[in-house]
């Protein structure tokens, strides 16, 4: 059994919470609390296995108690949140700056048309979650930790005039992308693309908390915009993105690839085949396999290619794929994978 402590300050919001996780019967609710005092407590007190967190609360929010906790009683902590509103949604990615590992919209009434599929993606994060192995949050030990034991990045004879960057992520991947873009200076003399899996609604929020948190400028890419060094784009709700022509975004109501629109094999695809060999792949952290065969592609068509190691990833579905099949030149944490790009894309 998953043990589940629930932290959450609307009464309503709670019984339903705990309605939808008990419903599953490998997942057992152990507690609710209704602020992150309590929840400091409630966590000491009966070790849960995973924790639901409500953002605003009285006396201590969420984005407060999630960092005490990952310095104190490091546990996976997945935050739910009713809100679109773009900056509120920013404030829970900020959560995930503090040790959080995902954000998942909360389920509606049972009347909601949305009911069974966020009630199910609640059900599979919680899962997948309880899996990860976290660690406190001190002094970024585990940054350190990871560092040591990667091989140097060598671009030597690498030097090439790369045209694009393309990024792929799933679970896991606001932190990756964030500790990436947030090492690449304002200059960076390359556009870059970016699919992150994500809940229908949480993007532009997602966008907003990258412009905050680094020095690229971030859009919500729009169809036929010109890319521009120094910008990086990601992918709407509901849309492909990829490129049709040298420097132009291309959206397309295109189907789902691996069930996922936008998806990283698309976008992976699509470079392979007009930038060939002056493009640049990073598969990151996700479930599944999107973009790993397509990462192939483009290594074959002679592109740089990179995929995040085991250590580093949420989960290593994705880029564990990809470094089955070959297809990451290089296998790094994304602290050295930023180190890689700024070596790599330098203006000739």
């Amino acid at each position: 059994m998953i043990k589940v402590l629930v932290v959450e300050d609307s009464p309503v919001a709670r019984e339903l919470l705990v309605y939808i996780l008990d419903s599953d019967p490998e997942i057992q609710v152990i507690g609710t609390v209704s602020n992150g005092i309590q929840a400091l407590e409630a966590v000491k007190e009966k070790t849960p296995d995973v924790i639901t967190m409500d953002i605003h609360m009285p006396e201590m929010d969420g984005f407060e108690a999630t960092r005490k906790i990952m310095e104190t009683s490091p546990t996976p902590i997945v935050i739910v949140t009713a809100s679109e509103n773009p900056r509120e949604v920013g404030t829970s990615f900020r959560a995930m700056e503090a040790g959080a590992l995902a954000v998942v919209p909360r389920p509606q009434g049972l009347s909601h048309p949305d009911f069974k599929t966020n009630a199910t993606e609640l059900l599979q994060t919680v899962k997948l979650m309880s899996e990860v192995k976290v660690v406190r949050r001190w002094h970024r030990m585990r940054d350190t930790h990871v560092a040591a034991r990667q091989r140097e990045f060598n671009g030597n004879g690498l030097q090439r005039d790369i045209q694009v960057v393309a990024i792929g992520a799933s679970t896991g991947g606001p932190i990756a992308l964030q500790t990436i873009l947030s090492k690449l200076p304002k200059d960076f003399a390359a556009p870059t693309l970016i699919v992150q899996h994500m809940a229908p609604g949480f993007t532009t929020g997602f966008v907003e908390w990258l412009n905050q948190t680094t020095r690229l400028s971030v859009h919500l890419a729009t169809h036929g915009e010109v890319m521009l060094e120094g910008h990086a784009y990601v992918a709407a709700d509901g849309f492909q993105m990829g490129v049709k022509v040298p420097g132009q975004i291309a959206l397309s109501h295109d189907a789902p690839e691996h069930g996922l629109c936008p998806s990283v094999s698309y976008l992976f695809r699509s470079l392979a085949e007009v930038y060939g060999g002056t493009s640049v792949g990073v598969l990151l952290t996700g479930m599944g396999k999107d973009g790993a065969a397509e990462l192939q592609s483009m290594k074959a068509r002679g592109a740089v290619t990179f995929a995040q190691d085991v250590e580093s990833s949420v989960v290593h579905g994705m880029p564990g794929e990809a470094i089955r099949l070959e297809a990451a030149t290089y296998v790094l944490p994304p602290e050295k994978i930023a180190v890689a790009l700024q070596s790599l894309v330098k203006k000739l």
